[in-house]
């Protein structure tokens, strides 16, 4: 080895090329010897090894030997960061060198290692003015007429677009005549090199002025798309469509002055079987992402309705690419479900599902309204089969415009038909759409189609010689029960279980294993109503998991558990606790015998735990040390990420199984990221059950807290997945109050004050740190509520102004980029696309925007209520951001967060209260009649608060105020659906006022109007505290509710019947026990019949509840 290396330190040039031949070699020794001495020569000499690179790539008589020179080459100067430790005369050897190597070199493959050598050195070079002649060659080559110096100039133009764009931009009227001379040329190489270079410099131009230059170069795009295709050459073809999908994701709107031609050609491709499926994909993917191009191009494919039919036309077409295989057929496992389906199929699929989603449902559903049916009534399967799966694929980006038509209906009678149809794959195509929209259209379509949805399922859950559809059966019971109203699937309960219970006994395994899914479903559905199931389900259901011991049935065993703690949450403690105790000692023996690592019973598991002890409470703690250790494990996995680099063609270095499902793929660059999702989903499992655990059990939680903790504040920051970050987020104030029980109790060994304190001190900067770089508004959302929660739990006494200034800081940076974000959004709606459609999908944004807003004001609040005023300095801090939200050119929900901003200083600040009085009040007193609901119940809470805790300041608008909220309590549509909300807010700020202001006018009629308009129904947290005050002032003999010789009795019997009847619905148990203390009272004032014909009034249900609660209080 000594003498290789001292031949290579001479500059042996012989020595050198036998060391990179070890490199290639397949001996793991021998390349790990030769790249031993290539790292021992870098740092001896870094100017002998790029030399030696050059001279490689430059004279090798070896064509794998000049490949791997130039790749290296490449890499030492741009990766591994050579160039700057090389001599200036080497480096003036390289440029000129790599460019007489773009003269000279004839093999094809070496040529476009040579030219991405060059790009990559370009780029770190360029900008720098170290590499003047660089561009004056460029523009040689392309005008040389050699095909081979013509595309490796175009492609390295390509390449640095983004560094010469500025400096070419001045010539641009040279340049557009060499790239169409160039796409126009005979050569499909410099065809393709021209369209890539010309499609580079579109995507790297960011002024439409500049890009606009180029447009009269597209029909030339199309024309050397149309030249290529019909070489037959596919792998240019491909690259040739790839381009055009790069302006359709980066510049949608370059297209749209000739937009129909551009559609058009597109279609004509995707349309013909002449051309490879891949080919056919790419052109109909281009017109996808045209669909998709929202935020650059909202609306703009929804003005060519005829190619929208077309390309729905085409979707319908490929999902035609389907066969009957009898291997699907079998039903032991999934193994055979996707046989029979090709490529196009699948594509079809997925491009419905993203064209609905993009274009929505007032331009697909007339689409299918139109085909569907007619798909329908042929006679070859493969058509039916294609209108079934395509009505599952559209229905989640359709489902309010199929709503709101009433088209619910016809849409099941469809899939009846279907579930019906005399092929098998047509019936499993059925179950797909049904189970989908039972998910995308629930609960409505529960509601209005349960009496033909079951049966029809149930019916088809009877063929057992087709067991996969038997399955799917099953898996739609599934999507039925999750939106289902337990009073509705109640009155199917015996048919179902049956059915599936025959299923668990008699089906094959499948089938088995989607059975226990759908009755675990039916059950956490069902509820309580399961219980009289309950003696014959469960013996079945731990049968089958204590028997199910094979690798083969090792799901069935997983499944069954699942099911078993689903049927237990169902019907609770008292009756699942015996079960209960016997299935948790049979997971810790099964835990004892170490599980496969591929056994998914091990994360069932976790989740089953989780479950049962939601179910068991705190008798679930001495199982706790079972279950732990491994939660702890799982939440503690490091994201499995694999960097790989790619050589020069795009190909890995290193294989890979592209087709890894559990594997998710990202390019950055010339890198693959590899991510294992299956690793990133057990994380996020056990990151939830944690945090469950630390809620369900509280102070049991305790031990366990200082060690979750380490693990779960790290996660806030775990960008690799935002259900793990969730969780994280959600576990902080769960653990921190774990702790503050603990303490507070005496539970905490010894532990005081002080130690809540440190742990407080832990978790709040790491939460502040990361709502600075969340991504996700939902988890954002979340931040700030797991703040409030935090500030409720610890309160002044444990949280320092500081942290609280530093909390404000990021309430203020939430707000800014909040009114950023509605900005852009308003400038999308004056955009020459934008319409009806395009106004719909940003309402979805909106409510984001709006959860968002709603966090603030409610964290806010707590401050507000926990801080008094000790909070108003900061407060007057963001007083400019929540100015914003009170404009009149704010947005309803706007309004509405900065007038509960405002409710929540009048309520909790006696300095705010008073110094912002004078402009609050009259914001309140506007919104009283503004034609907005949440407006209206924003401005009476606000009223009512301030008649609750700022008398005097309310005694100088009562009049005004009085009037205002008694006009919207008796307006003629009070009650309506939409009022509820706001109506039952003026009816407890009218209650608040004749509380709390004992000087309200008689003449006003407050009183009366207040009993008259009770019991509330609608707003439980005002019905709650309406129904406290009535029962106080009845306590208390107030003549102004009792009336004159106690003629309002009967209304307060009434109010009290009612409001006992929803249980503690609306009202807290003490004030419901005080309610069923003045019935027993009033009983002897009032006739008999008075209280039975409130009785008789009432539902079933409602009646029951009532006797309950009378009974308990020994009525």
């Amino acid at each position: 080895m000594e003498a290789s290396y001292q031949a290579l330190l001479s500059g042996d040039a012989a020595a050198f090329e036998a060391l990179i031949q070890q490199l290639m070699s397949a001996d793991n020794e021998a390349r790990k010897q030769a790249e031993s001495l290539l790292d021992q020569l870098k740092q001896h000499s870094t100017d002998l090894v790029v030399g030696n690179l050059m001279r490689l790539m430059r004279q090798s008589q070896n064509p794998a030997s000049r490949d791997m020179g130039a790749v290296m080459l490449r890499k030492a100067v741009t990766k591994d960061s050579l160039w700057q430790k090389c001599s200036s005369n080497v480096q003036v050897v390289v440029k000129t060198e790599l460019l007489n190597c773009l003269r000279e070199e004839q093999k094809h493959s070496t040529l476009k290692k040579i030219g991405d050598t060059v790009s990559g050195l370009a780029e770190r070079v360029y900008d720098d003015g170290e590499w003047p002649e660089l561009l004056p060659f460029l523009f040689e080559c392309v005008q040389s007429n050699q095909p081979r110096q013509m595309e490796s100039a175009l492609r390295i133009f390509a390449d640095l677009a983004g560094f010469i764009m500025p400096v070419l931009l001045p010539h641009v009227n040279v340049l557009r005549e060499q790239l169409a001379r160039c796409m126009s040329h005979q050569e499909t190489d410099v065809k393709i090199a021209g369209l890539s270079a010309t499609t580079s410099f579109i995507r790297e131009l960011d002024e439409d002025s500049d890009r606009n230059k180029f447009q009269d170069l597209i029909p030339v795009m199309l024309q050397t798309v149309s030249s290529i295709l019909s070489t037959e050459e596919q792998d240019s073809a491909e690259e040739a469509l790839e381009a055009f999908i790069e302006i359709a994701e980066a510049h949608p709107t370059f297209l749209r002055r000739q937009l129909d031609v551009v559609v058009n050609n597109m279609l004509q491709v995707a349309q013909s079987p002449q051309f490879p499926e891949g080919i056919r994909q790419l052109a109909a993917e281009f017109l996808v992402c045209l669909c998709e191009a929202r935020e650059k191009a909202p609306g703009m494919m929804r003005k060519l309705p005829q190619y929208i039919s077309q390309l729905f036309s085409c979707m319908l077409l490929f999902l035609l690419d389907v066969t009957d295989e009898a291997e699907w057929h079998q039903a032991d496992s999934e193994q055979y479900e996707a046989e029979g389906e090709g490529d196009l199929y699948e594509f079809g699929q997925e491009c419905l599902d993203r064209i609905a989603l993009a274009l929505g449902g007032k331009t697909m559903v007339p689409l299918a309204e139109q085909a569907l049916p007619q798909l329908m009534t042929d006679a070859r399967w493969e058509q039916r089969h294609a209108a079934l799966i395509c009505l599952a694929q559209i229905a989640e980006g359709c489902a309010k415009v199929m709503l709101q038509n009433k088209q619910v209906t016809g849409l099941v009678q469809m899939c009846k038909q279907g579930l019906q149809d005399p092929h098998a794959k047509v019936r499993w195509a059925a179950c797909q759409a049904v189970g989908q929209m039972c998910t995308d259209l629930g609960p409505d379509i529960q509601n209005d189609e349960h009496a033909v949805i079951v049966p029809a399922l149930t019916e088809v859950m009877k063929d057992f010689n087709e067991p996969r559809v038997q399955a799917h059966a099953a898996a739609a019971i599934v999507n039925f029960s999750e939106n289902c109203d337990e009073e509705i699937l109640t009155g199917y309960l015996d048919n179902l279980i049956t059915q599936l219970l025959g299923l668990l006994q008699n089906g094959q395994k499948l089938v088995k294993e989607g059975a226990l899914t759908a009755l675990a479903s039916v059950a956490d559905a069902a509820n309580a109503h399961f219980i009289r199931y309950y003696d014959t389900v469960m013996p079945m259901l731990k049968h089958v998991l204590y028997s199910a011991s094979s690798k083969a049935e090792q799901l069935l065993r997983a499944k069954a558990l699942e099911c078993v703690s689903l049927v237990g949450m169902a019907v609770g403690k008292e009756r699942f606790r015996s079960d209960a105790q016997e299935v948790m000692a049979f997971m810790q023996q099964l835990q004892s015998t170490h599980l496969d690592p591929d056994d998914p019973t091990g994360s069932y598991m976790l989740q089953a735990g989780a479950r049962f002890c939601k179910c068991l409470g705190s008798e679930f703690l001495p199982y706790l040390p079972m279950v732990m250790p491994q939660l702890i494990q799982s939440a503690s996995l490091s994201p499995d990420v694999t960097v790989r680099e790619q050589d020069d063609d795009g190909e890995d270095i290193q294989e890979e199984d592209e087709d890894d499902e559990e594997t998710e793929t990202l390019y950055y660059g010339d890198r693959k990221i590899s991510i294992r999702t299956s690793v990133l989903e057990e994380k996020a499992t056990a990151c939830n059950m944690l945090c469950c655990y630390a809620d369900e059990l509280e102070v049991g939680f305790f031990p366990y807290v200082e060690q979750v903790t380490q693990i779960m504040v790290p996660l806030l920051k775990f960008y690799f997945h935002e259900e793990v970050r969730q969780a994280a987020v959600q576990a902080v104030p769960e653990l921190l109050k774990s702790v503050y029980m603990a303490v507070s109790e005496g539970k905490a060994g010894g532990a005081d004050m002080q130690y809540v304190k440190q742990m407080l001190d832990y978790v709040w900067q790491p939460l502040i740190d990361s709502m600075v770089k969340e991504p996700d508004l939902e988890v954002l959302a979340n931040m700030l509520e797991a703040m409030q929660d935090t500030v409720r739990l610890v309160g002044p006494a444990l949280l320092t102004q500081e942290q609280l200034g530093q909390a404000f800081e990021r309430f203020r940076a939430v707000l800014d980029d909040s009114a950023k974000r509605r900005k852009e959004r308003s400038a999308i709606t004056t955009g020459e696309d934008f319409d009806d459609e395009e106004a719909e999908a940003l309402e979805g944004e909106n409510e984001l925007e709006e959860d968002l807003l709603d966090q603030v004001q409610t964290c806010l609040g707590a401050v507000l209520e926990q801080f008094g005023d000790a909070a108003m300095p900061l407060m007057e801090g963001l007083m400019p951001q929540i100015g914003v939200l009170l404009t009149p050119k704010s947005s309803v929900e706007e309004k509405r967060v900065g007038i509960c901003i405002m409710d929540d200083i009048m309520e909790h600040t006696q300095e705010g209260a008073n110094k912002y009085a004078f402009q609050i009040l009259p914001l309140l007193l506007d919104g009283c009649r503004s034609p907005e609901a949440s407006i209206r119940q924003s401005a009476l809470y606000g009223l009512g608060s301030v008649a609750e805790h700022r008398p005097q300041l309310f005694q100088a608008v009562a009049q005004d105020a009085l009037t205002r909220i008694m006009a919207v309590i008796t307006a003629p549509n009070s009650r309506d659906d939409a009022n509820g909300h706001a109506t039952e807010n003026a009816v407890s700020a009218l209650g608040k006022a004749l509380q709390h202001n004992p000087n309200v006018p008689e003449s006003l009629g407050v009183a009366d109007l207040w009993l008259q308009s009770l019991p509330l129904t609608v707003d439980a947290e005002e019905a709650k505290i309406a129904h406290k005050q009535l029962v106080g002032l009845v306590q208390n003999s107030d003549q102004r509710i009792l009336g004159d010789g106690n003629k309002n009795l009967n209304k307060i019997v009434e109010v009290f019947v009612k409001v006992l009847a929803h249980g503690t619905e609306l009202a807290e148990s003490e004030t419901a026990d005080q309610m069923v203390s003045l019935l027993t009272q009033m009983q002897g004032s009032l006739p008999p019949q008075v209280f039975q014909s409130f009785f008789n009034s009432l539902s079933a249900k409602e009646r029951k509840e009532l006797q309950s609660r009378m009974t308990r209080n020994g009525t």
